[in-house]
C-alpha cells in the first residue's frame, strides 16, 4: 500500500470548530485518505494512540461521520466530506438554536442581587461591540427608541431603526446627517449640536440612546481612538441622559430646525 497523501496544515483545527476532539479530527481525515481501514491501520496512519482509537471510532459512529463493516476485524469508512461537515453543521446550528432559547429564558428572569444590577454602568469597548448592542437593544424595543447621535455612529443602524418603527415603535432620531430615505413611521431631524461644531465632532462617532425611557446607551469616540460606549438601566443614568435630549429637542425648537419627514415633531 502507497503512503497516504500528508493531512493538509490546519484541517485538524477547522474541524474542532466544528465541535471535533482532535484525536476525532485525526481519524476522520485518516479515513479519507484511504478506502477502508482498521484500528491498527488508523491507528498507524493517524498517529491517534492505539488505545484511544476504538473509543474515537465510537464517537465517530454516532456522530455519523463513519461506517463500520460487519467483516473481522472491523473495517472503518469516513462518510463523504461534503455530508460530514453538512452534519456537523446541522448540530451545531440545533444547539445554537437550543441554547439561544434556554439562555434568553435565563436572562430574562434574572434577579438583581441587593438591586445592583439596576445602578450598574457598563463599559463597551469597539465600534462593532457598540453597535452590534444598539442594534440589539432598539430590536428589543416595545415602545420607544430615541436617539441624537452622529451620521458615523447611525449610519449602520437605519435598518434597525426601520424595523422598530414597523413594529410600531415610537422612533425618533436627532442626527448630524441622514443621507437615506426615511421611512414614513419615523421622525428624523437633522442638525449638528453646538458642541460638535467647536470639537469637530460632526464626523466622530458620538451619541445616545434611550430605549422605552429606562436603557441608555451613549457612546463617543475620535477618529485616533477606540471607540467606547457606557450601558445602563440605572434610573439616575437615565434621568441624566433624558435631561440632556430635552435640552437639545427645546434647543433645536428654537432654532426652527425642521424635520425630515412630516410625521408629528418630536415632543419637549
Amino acid at each position: 500500500m502507497s503512503p497516504p497523501p500528508q493531512t493538509p496544515q490546519g484541517i485538524t483545527t477547522a474541524l474542532k470548530t466544528l465541535g471535533l476532539t482532535k484525536y476525532e479530527a485525526l481519524v476522520y481525515v485518516a479515513l479519507l485518505k484511504v478506502t477502508s481501514a482498521t484500528a491498527t491501520e488508523i491507528h498507524e496512519i493517524s498517529g491517534v494512540p492505539r488505545a484511544s482509537v476504538y473509543p474515537v471510532l465510537d464517537r465517530l459512529l454516532q456522530k455519523n461521520l463513519v461506517t463500520v463493516s460487519h467483516t473481522t476485524p472491523k473495517r472503518f469508512n469516513a462518510i463523504p466530506p461534503e455530508e460530514a461537515i453538512n452534519s456537523l453543521l446541522r448540530e451545531i446550528e440545533e444547539k445554537g438554536a437550543y441554547a439561544k432559547v434556554v439562555l434568553g429564558e435565563i436572562y430574562a428572569e434574572r434577579s438583581s442581587i441587593e438591586g445592583g444590577d439596576q445602578e450598574l454602568i457598563w463599559n463597551i469597548l469597539g465600534e462593532a461591540n457598540i453597535k452590534n448592542r444598539m442594534r440589539d437593544l432598539i430590536a428589543r424595543a416595545e415602545k420607544q427608541v430615541e436617539v441624537i447621535g452622529s451620521w458615523s455612529l447611525l449610519e449602520d443602524l437605519q435598518d434597525a431603526f426601520a424595523s422598530a418603527a414597523k413594529k410600531g415603535v415610537k422612533v425618533e432620531v436627532i442626527a448630524s446627517a441622514w443621507e437615506a430615505e426615511v421611512p414614513p413611521e419615523m421622525t428624523v431631524i437633522v442638525s449638528v449640536p453646538p458642541v460638535w461644531h467647536e470639537r469637530k465632532r460632526g464626523s466622530e462617532m458620538a451619541g445616545v440612546l434611550f430605549v422605552d425611557e429606562e436603557k441608555v446607551m451613549v457612546a463617543m469616540g475620535g477618529e485616533d481612538e477606540v471607540p467606547t460606549a457606557l450601558y445602563s438601566e440605572s434610573e439616575g443614568f437615565a434621568h441624566f441622559f433624558a435631561r440632556y435630549a430635552e435640552l437639545t429637542r427645546n434647543y433645536l425648537a428654537g432654532k426652527g430646525v425642521k424635520q425630515k419627514n412630516p410625521g408629528p415633531h418630536l415632543s419637549g
